[in-house]
């Protein structure tokens, strides 16, 4: 994970940051998978301490060390792994921050994931954060910028990690698992992440890629009144954001095969489903869906019924089938 880390924009622009002008005090990483975020952190902070490359025996033993989370000079909150940012790690963070380094001139604190830190929390570091003590740097990880207060916001530098493409998920997935899935699957899975290698890797575990794959398609293939049926059968057990995902794929791919592009299918193995979808939906409609899909996922994320948001989003599908 930490070689594709290092493919970012992010990371080069933190890279660059400390050759040219220095860090600064404070920044606030930006990465939607939330499986990975802690090792994202861990990835980055070793650019701050210059042991990114690991190149003499000393970077090396402060990369194992970060890694390991074992380092004096990098701490990471919460200390347990999973568990949400409360009151009491803020204050923890407080009383550290006033000790100085062990090793170094430099004293990091890697703190995640902060979008789900509740306000008391967050607003207990803001001055910290806004006037650290001298040699202290906060590198603040988040799924999501929308819970993360606007105060927090203006004291921290941006630093975020945009969607990988299915290429780079598809081979990561490849090493991490080598032949335990075939091709097809890690592709699948790859696909139906929307960019995000966490979730990419929870659809393969979770073995559910398949019947997934299945229920997309029945909603796909079946007409408008059997829809209710098949959406209350798909109810709210699969993952809403792959599932979402993965139709959009499928309307994309149908797309390309209505207009004779199916050299750039990303579900080749599906081909002959794609094409039945094709045939059933004209070209405006595919296009729409695009719309609708994206549309039916920021819902989504701001809690709105998974099924009625599904229902509705292939009503107008329909409706502009013409």
């Amino acid at each position: 994970m930490q070689q594709l880390l290092k493919t970012t924009g992010a990371y080069k622009l933190l890279q660059n940051e400390g050759k040219s002008t220095g860090f600064s005090h404070a920044y606030l990483l930006l990465f939607d998978d939330k499986r990975n975020l802690r090792t994202a952190l861990k990835t980055f902070a070793k650019i701050l301490f210059n042991c990114e490359n690991e190149r003499t025996d000393k970077e090396r033993r402060i990369s194992e060390l970060i890694d390991a989370e074992s380092f004096t000079d990098c701490l990471c909150f919460p200390k347990e792994k999973g568990k949400k940012l409360l009151v009491e790690d803020a204050e923890s963070v407080l009383e550290e921050s006033t000790l100085a380094p062990v090793e170094g001139d430099k004293k990091v604190f890697l703190i995640g994931d902060f979008s789900e830190a509740n306000a008391q929390t967050q607003n207990k570091l803001l001055k910290l954060l806004e006037e650290p003590p001298k040699g202290v740097v906060f590198l603040l990880g988040a799924t999501s910028s929308f819970s993360v207060l606007t105060t927090v916001l203006s004291r921290t530098k941006k630093l975020e990690i945009l969607s990988f493409d299915v290429p780079s998920i598809t081979s990561y997935l490849r090493r991490a698992y080598q032949d335990k899935y075939d091709e097809g699957t890690l592709q699948l899975c790859a696909a139906a992440s929307g960019g995000n290698v966490g979730d990419a890797c929870n659809l393969l575990e979770g073995g559910y890629y398949k019947t997934m794959t299945d229920n997309a398609f029945a909603l796909a293939l079946s007409p408008l009144f059997k829809l209710p049926s098949i959406v209350k059968q798909v109810g709210e057990a699969l993952p809403k954001k792959e599932f979402l995902t993965l139709l959009r794929l499928i309307f994309r791919d149908a797309l390309l095969l209505k207009t004779g592009n199916q050299k750039h299918l990303t579900l080749h193995l599906e081909e002959e489903r794609l094409q039945q979808t094709a045939d059933i939906f004209s070209t405006s409609a595919l296009l729409y869906a695009q719309e609708a899909f994206s549309l039916a996922e920021k819902q989504v994320h701001f809690n709105a019924v998974f099924p009625q948001c599904i229902e509705v989003c292939f009503a107008n599908i329909h409706a502009n089938n013409k």
